[in-house]
C-alpha cells in the first residue's frame, strides 16, 4: 500500500532534518514524500535538497499553510495520505502500523493514531489520545484531535477538495471536520504514531494568531449549526464536553490510564 507524506516548511531549518529523518527512517517499502517551501530564508532547501530524489520537492509560493498543502498533495499518488509539520515527527513504524490498520479495514477513510507532546528538544510530555468526532461534538469543544497521528484515504481528500485555503490557523481540524460532514468512517487505534512540538515559537504555543483562529472557528461553528453562536452555546459547551466522555467510556478509562 502507497503511503504519500506531504511536509510544509517555512523557515524551520531547526527541526527540519530532525522531522524528515523521522518519515525517511521508517524504512517503509512503498512511500512518497513531499516537502513544501515556498521560500525559506534559512538553510530550509540546503536541508531538503541534501536528501536528493528521497524527497519530491515543491518549491512554489502558495497562499499560506492551507494552500501549501494543496500544493503538495497535488503531487500525491498514494492510496493512503498524512501530513507532518516541518517540527513535528514521526515515531518508528508509523507508516506500516497504519498501512496495516487500512488494509484490516477497507472501509475506514481515516485512522486516528495516539502520540505525545514533546518539547523544543524532542523530550516527551503528556500523551495524546484522539476521542471519537462528530460535527456537533467537535464545534461545541467535546473533541481532542491530533493531527500528527491521522492518516486518510486519498479518495476521501479528493472528495471534499482538500484544505481550505482560507484556514491559517486550524487547516487540519477543518480537513477532518469536512470530512466528517461528508460521511467518512473514523477508526481510532491506541498505537503511538508522532510527536506534536509545542514551544513558544510554534503556532499554538504562541497563540500570536488568536484572532484568526477565532474567525476559523467560528467559519466551522456555522457550517455545522447553520447559525451564528447564541449565548446558550456555553451550556452546549459543557454538554459536549460531558458526551466526550459520558458516550465514550472506553476513551475515558483510556486517559485515567
Amino acid at each position: 500500500m502507497k503511503i504519500s507524506v506531504v511536509t510544509i516548511s517555512f523557515n524551520q531549518g531547526e527541526y527540519l532534518r530532525a522531522c524528515i529523518d523521522s518519515v525517511l527512517n521508517q524504512n517503509y517499502p512503498d512511500l512518497e514524500y513531499i516537502v513544501v517551501d515556498p521560500g525559506s530564508k534559512d538553510d530550509s532547501r540546503a536541508i531538503i535538497d541534501s536528501y536528493g530524489d528521497r524527497i519530491i520537492r515543491v518549491y512554489e509560493k502558495d497562499d499560506g499553510p492551507s494552500d501549501g498543502l494543496n500544493k503538495g498533495f497535488a503531487h500525491a499518488t498514494g492510496e493512503v495520505l498524512a501530513f507532518i509539520n516541518a517540527d513535528d515527527e514521526l515515531l518508528p513504524n508509523s507508516l506500516q502500523r497504519m498501512a496495516d490498520e487500512f488494509k484490516r479495514q477497507p472501509d475506514a477513510d481515516l485512522v486516528m493514531g495516539c502520540g505525545y507532546f514533546s518539547d523544543e528538544k524532542g523530550k516527551r510530555g503528556k500523551r495524546i489520545l484522539p476521542s471519537r468526532l462528530t460535527p456537533w461534538l467537535y464545534v461545541n469543544g467535546g473533541v481532542t484531535l491530533f493531527q500528527q497521528g491521522t492518516f486518510f484515504r486519498q479518495n476521501i481528500f479528493r472528495k471534499i477538495g482538500g484544505f481550505k485555503k482560507a484556514n491559517r490557523t486550524s487547516w487540519d481540524a477543518e480537513l477532518f471536520l469536512d470530512m466528517a460532514l461528508a460521511g467518512a468512517k473514523f477508526v481510532r487505534i491506541e498505537d503511538d504514531i508522532a510527536l506534536f512540538r509545542m514551544y513558544p515559537g510554534s503556532i499554538t504555543g504562541s497563540g500570536r494568531l488568536q484572532k484568526l483562529y477565532e474567525a476559523d472557528n467560528l467559519r466551522m461553528f456555522k457550517a455545522v449549526m447553520g447559525r451564528e453562536p447564541r449565548p446558550v452555546d456555553r451550556l452546549l459547551n459543557k454538554v459536549a464536553r460531558v458526551m466526550k466522555f459520558a458516550a465514550d467510556p472506553g476513551y475515558a478509562l483510556r486517559r485515567m490510564r
